[in-house]
């Protein structure tokens, strides 16, 4: 039972307002608009990295990690927790490693300002978000897979990486370090 015959209930044949079709075609409009700007501001707005996936072992990336921290360790940085972490400063044009793990970045990254690497980053244990400040740049991390982004640092400084997905108790502590030095 009905409360109004069949073909008024059906709003696909009631006629539109002119005030309706003017919401329609701004709403369709505004969208188009959207969508070709998303795709402009991807190249031009230098905010989305381009980046590489691959599926890895645990085990492989962090033998690989660890060969580039015995080759190319500088020193050792002492956290607030008396933790001590190597700082690796690898050549421009490396391929760099870091490790997100129950709840910490390691290695620390000593990078020159200006030169291009190619960052590997993987995790080991958890989903982790390596966010990058104040840089802004986010990118989650997976177990089993490894993320390749080409960076180049353009100001020198320190940075700080933000795991920025919920890992579990110690979540709050999982920060990470970037150097970026003059060459």
């Amino acid at each position: 039972m009905a409360l109004t015959p069949p073909d008024q209930a059906l709003w696909w044949k009631r006629p539109l307002s002119r005030a309706e079709l003017g919401w329609i075609t701004i709403a369709f409009l505004w969208g188009l608009f959207m969508f070709f700007f998303m795709i402009y501001w991807h190249g031009a707005g230098k905010q989305n990295l381009s980046n590489e996936a691959y599926r890895i072992s645990a085990e492989k990336f962090t033998a690989r990690t660890q060969a580039m921290v015995d080759k190319y360790k500088v020193r050792d940085y002492e956290t607030k927790q008396g933790v001590k972490i190597p700082v690796v400063h690898p050549p421009a044009g490396e391929d760099v490693y870091l490790i997100g793990r129950l709840w910490q970045w390691w290695p620390i990254l000593e990078l020159e300002k200006d030169q291009s690497y190619r960052l590997h980053i993987s995790s080991l244990d958890w989903l982790h978000g390596f966010s990058l400040q104040p840089v802004n740049i986010n990118i989650e991390i997976h177990p089993g897979y490894e993320i390749v982004l080409t960076v180049t640092p353009d100001t020198s400084g320190e940075f700080t990486i933000v795991c920025n997905e919920y890992c579990g108790i110690g979540h709050h502590t999982m920060l990470g370090k970037i150097f970026v030095v003059e060459q």
